[in-house]
């Protein structure tokens, strides 16, 4: 055993790899990432991806006979 206390050993056991990181430095990076992310759709729409659904005709639309089954009024 070391001279050390439990929970300062506790302190020294973090994983290297993970960095803390502020909660305004995260919400800066994911702010630059989605303005990133919006200029590079502006850039090439067609490149974007399926972001932006084309909307269905009405006219091939089903309806909705959920009342007409039910006997709702």
């Amino acid at each position: 055993m070391s001279d050390k206390p439990q929970d300062q050993q506790a302190d020294q056991v973090e994983p290297q790899g993970i960095k803390k990181v502020s909660l305004a430095d995260a919400i800066k990076a994911k702010l630059a990432q989605k303005q990133a992310d919006q200029a590079a759709a502006r850039a090439n729409p067609k490149a974007a991806g399926n972001a932006n659904q084309t909307a269905k005709s009405q006219m091939t639309k089903k309806v909705n006979n959920q009342r007409r089954r039910t006997g709702g009024s």
